[in-house]
């Protein structure tokens, strides 16, 4: 059944505001089972992100609006549009799940409200994911106090050896 004026109105305010988030990835869903497409569903909620499927014509519509300047033929077929709150998650989920399933095919992403190609988006799903970079970065800002306290023991430490070896001499 077609949809109305209002109803087309109300998706691409839908979609507007779904290009508003930091990470945005259009990719293809053709050939995708909707078991296939609900278990990415899934797997977005877990990362705070979602997953949705535009018409073509009110994407472009919704890019156009914002002032991105995209060319038609880059978004070719049925597209869906993966957006998250973290720029990576959403190319990072996408990529994992197309591992398992060949039919998926980026077709690019947004990132700063600018156009991303498909190859951008792969590399872009290379790095490594916002709580990872935390976890190195505490990592190397912890790693110098550490060694601070290991060279700090180390003085305590030799002054307990040089006691136990003259006891063990005494003894």
């Amino acid at each position: 059944m077609p949809k109305n004026r209002a109803q087309k109105a109300q998706l691409l305010e839908a979609i507007t505001g779904a290009l508003n988030h930091k990470g945005v990835v259009f990719f293809s869903h053709t050939g995708l089972k909707v078991t296939d497409l609900e278990a990415l569903r899934k797997d977005m909620r877990k990362e705070n992100s979602t997953v949705m499927v535009a018409k073509r014509n009110l994407l472009l519509l919704a890019l156009k609006q914002q002032g991105i300047a995209v060319d038609a033929a880059q978004l070719d077929g049925a597209v869906a549009v993966a957006v998250g709150d973290d720029e990576i998650t959403p190319a990072k989920v996408v990529a994992t799940f197309k591992k398992k399933h060949e039919a998926v095919a980026f077709f690019g992403g947004l990132m700063e409200h600018r156009f991303m190609t498909a190859a951008e988006v792969q590399q872009l799903s290379t790095l490594p994911g916002k709580q990872e970079l935390l976890a190195k970065l505490v990592g190397s800002l912890q790693s110098p106090m550490t060694g601070m306290v290991n060279v700090l023991v180390g003085n305590v430490r030799g002054l307990v050896t040089a006691l136990d070896a003259i006891r063990a001499q005494k003894v």
